[in-house]
């Protein structure tokens, strides 16, 4: 059994992951674990990590990392905490790969993390492009660092290949299990 960590941030992005989470939850040969953080935890932002486990998954990892504060320096501070807590989940849980989806603050935590512990990671909407803000960066960042990716749009698997990132590339599907499974040739 190969077990699948799926990192997720905010409601947002848990809304996009939720299929993809069901898919290897109900797979025979995979093992989800859901690790929560920022945004979930925070009961200003909702504690939406009780949705997440409404939803009948279990979060097996919760990590701190919002600070009150939004500016720059409350950012890099809350990666920060990120870092540091997701070291310790990624080492508790051991995962064979962790799913990370797109560009915010808290992915580039968890992904600096996967790589510095030599976890793989699926990257998914990479090749995307936000004007104006450091989520570009953030996202190819976190391109470079990921072994898998998970594109949604031919537009987007070109620019990851100019990125320097040509093996496997796989077009996103409404369920897309079947790329974990052949990222970790299950």
């Amino acid at each position: 059994m190969r077990k699948v960590a799926v990192f997720t941030g905010t409601r947002a992005e848990y809304g996009l992951l939720y299929w993809l989470m069901k898919e290897i939850d109900t797979h025979a040969q995979l093992e989800l674990q859901v690790i929560a953080a920022a945004m979930h935890l925070s009961p200003e932002f909702g504690s939406t990590w009780q949705l997440i486990q409404q939803d009948g998954f279990n979060v097996d990892a919760k990590v701190e990392m919002l600070l009150s504060s939004d500016t720059r320096v409350g950012v890099a501070k809350s990666i920060g905490l990120g870092t540091i807590g997701l070291a310790d989940a990624l080492e508790r849980l051991a995962p064979d790969v962790v799913v990370i989806l797109g560009d915010r603050f808290e992915a580039l935590a968890a992904a600096q993390t996967a790589l510095i512990l030599n976890v793989p990671i699926m990257h998914l909407h990479g090749g995307e492009i936000t004007e104006g803000a450091y989520d570009d960066a953030i996202r190819h960042a976190i391109t470079k660092m990921a072994s898998f990716h998970a594109v949604a749009a031919e537009p987007y698997r070109q620019r990851v290949i100019q990125m320097g990132k040509t093996l496997c590339m796989f077009l996103m599907s409404a369920r897309s299990a079947w790329i974990i499974l052949l990222a970790l040739r299950v």
